[in-house]
């Protein structure tokens, strides 16, 4: 997340007092095994501090990356990755899916892309004389859509129902794509001769929008040592998946099941609202911004070990929830103000509940 950000979601503070599972019955002499014990909240988080560590291991200094991916990954989200070209976005991906040991395909989008390649589509198979689907790159948990802007709005509308929904729909039939599902969309925002700007409607799938900045100077001086030291960032040697699917099922309902008060919803709300009458928007965030934010503070609260939402969770989400739902006025784009800027300015003029 940039450095504009009120605050970037660091590695998560020490978790409070961990609810105890209820354990099972005990069985009878016929009786079926009781199911394993829940994991506590405490071990999930730990498990997800794990995978910052594996990532840490092949991306150094990309923490608040990291980080927002784990955060769409507990709300069931996807994450739009901006950055030049060389800051490690879609190693940053690879490590990610790597040490979560979930199946990850990468699409290249380019010009020429057709929808089919990404959903998949009807091949006739001549052995049976008919008509059968063949999945596309899309039926994966993780979904690397590297340099989405370079393919034209009809292959990005087939990502639509896809991120939304968690389906894919192709000749009436519709197929559930895996659980968990993320997209990790990379875009450059400095070259635009031959991309396709995303549409309003993408946009809007994504729950964060993270800018991938250069790293520090000493972060880039342990990069290059690293390569000095023969890394090879194709092979990922030396990270360890080291949580499973269930798991992070597991630590997705805790996480949405995080309390959040009347207070802290109408201060989302106030701050909803706060962007579509600030003088420099041209459109402000929808209600399906205001419910991503909760979900994304939920998720931060969690990870972080709080017991319930406070302002200031919701407060360290927002730029990087809504920066890419704010459309500016022409003037006031021409003048130079930023999304970012309009988002902290309307962060300091809200007035926090207590």
């Amino acid at each position: 997340m940039s450095d504009s950000t009120p605050s970037t979601p660091g590695p998560a503070a020490q978790p409070g007092p961990a609810v105890q599972p209820t354990p099972g019955a005990q069985p009878g002499p016929a009786a079926q095994p009781a199911p394993a014990a829940s994991p506590t909240d405490a071990a999930l988080r730990d498990d997800l501090h794990a995978v910052r560590v594996q990532v840490g291991r092949a991306v150094i200094g990309q923490d608040g990356a990291v980080t927002g991916l784990l955060i769409a990954l507990l709300s069931g989200g996807h994450v739009l990755l901006e950055g030049v070209p060389g800051v490690a976005k879609t190693l940053l991906v690879r490590a990610f899916s790597w040490a979560l040991g979930l199946d990850t395909k990468r699409v290249q989008f380019t010009p020429d892309l057709m929808p089919g390649d990404v959903s998949g589509s009807l091949v006739y198979d001549a052995r049976t004389a008919e008509f059968e689907f063949r999945e596309g790159p899309i039926f994966t948990n993780i979904v690397l859509a590297d340099e989405i802007n370079r393919t034209p709005p009809k292959t990005q509308a087939a990502l639509l129902e896809a991120m939304e929904e968690h389906q894919v729909t192709a000749d009436g039939v519709t197929r559930e794509l895996p659980d968990p599902f993320l997209v990790a969309a990379t875009q450059n925002p400095i070259e635009h001769e031959g991309t396709y700007p995303l549409p309003e409607a993408q946009l809007d799938r994504f729950l964060l929008k993270l800018i991938v900045t250069v790293p520090e100077r000493d972060a880039e001086l342990r990069v290059l040592r690293q390569h000095a030291d023969g890394f090879d960032p194709h092979t990922l040697a030396g990270i360890e998946p080291v949580v499973d699917a269930e798991r992070l099922r597991a630590a997705r309902r805790a996480a949405a099941s995080t309390a959040v008060t009347d207070d802290v919803l109408a201060y989302l709300v106030d701050l909803a609202r706060a962007t579509r009458q600030s003088p420099s928007v041209q459109l402000g965030v929808s209600p399906r911004a205001a419910t991503a934010l909760l979900a994304a503070a939920k998720a931060w609260a969690w990870l972080s070990g709080y017991p319930a939402v406070t302002p200031d969770h919701i407060q360290t989400m927002l730029v990087p929830t809504w920066r890419h739902r704010i459309r500016l006025r022409p003037d006031a784009a021409l003048e130079g103000v930023s999304v970012d800027a309009v988002l902290t300015s309307v962060l300091q003029q809200t007035r926090v509940p207590i």
